[in-house]
């Protein structure tokens, strides 16, 4: 039985398959290919993938329509490739329930690394009672974190934002979502509020704060929490 990781490429752009079908393969992932929005929903009930790269320009059905069919059962991860660039479809996609957003022409490197922290991401359970993350520990049951053996204080605010960027590591939150999701909806043009949090976060899970491993900045979208 063959136990490659299969990966669903919907997309109706011949070249970039051809490209994906190259590049996934040499690198020991086994690929299904779909050309438009409809068979890529058949193909991912069919194949039960490990992950879906998704186009939001398909013939058929717009991207981010299928994006929302997607989520209402599927729960790995999607990785948008897309020529739309501007940051309302990014965080419109993420907000959706994508995974993570790379804009075409994209660089095969980049794509790879997003495809392996996204899949280890999906491997770690985000309900597991501990999370290691490099030297960094923390308790999802007591609400305890440990850095290096020590354990640091958190206030309850600083851990549920915490919680939320550990079990969603390696996917990108975009403001509002972060905000909805710890502070609820009244909060959700508040992000300088968030930004002061971060900061504060980035001030005892991080080596250097000025120059964050952990808690990365996705410029005019939100936060990745890990690689």
């Amino acid at each position: 039985m063959d136990d490659k990781a299969i990966i669903l490429v919907i997309d109706d752009e011949l070249q970039i398959r051809r490209l994906l079908e190259i590049t996934l393969s040499a690198s020991g992932y086994r690929i299904i290919q779909s050309v438009n929005g409809k068979s890529g929903l058949v193909d991912a009930a069919t194949y039960h993938p490990a992950m879906i790269l998704l186009d939001l320009g398909l013939p058929d059905i717009d991207g981010h329509e299928i994006l929302k069919k997607l989520r209402e059962w599927y729960y790995k991860p999607v990785i948008v490739l897309s020529v739309r660039s501007s940051e309302e479809d990014i965080i419109l996609a993420l907000d959706n329930g994508a995974n993570d957003y790379l804009t075409k022409p994209f660089r095969t490197g980049e794509l790879l690394a997003r495809i392996r922290a996204a899949l280890r991401t999906a491997d770690q359970k985000p309900d597991d009672q501990e999370m290691m993350f490099g030297s960094l520990m923390i308790d999802m049951v007591s609400h305890t974190v440990r850095k290096d053996n020590e354990i640091l204080k958190f206030t309850a605010t600083e851990f549920a934002l915490l919680q939320l960027f550990a079990k969603n590591h390696g996917r990108v939150l975009t403001h509002q979502y972060i905000l909805k999701e710890v502070w609820g909806y009244s909060y959700l043009e508040q992000t300088q509020y968030l930004r002061v949090f971060v900061a504060q976060l980035r001030k005892k899970i991080e080596d250097d704060p000025s120059k964050p491993q952990l808690l990365i900045t996705e410029s005019g979208i939100g936060y990745r929490f890990g690689e």
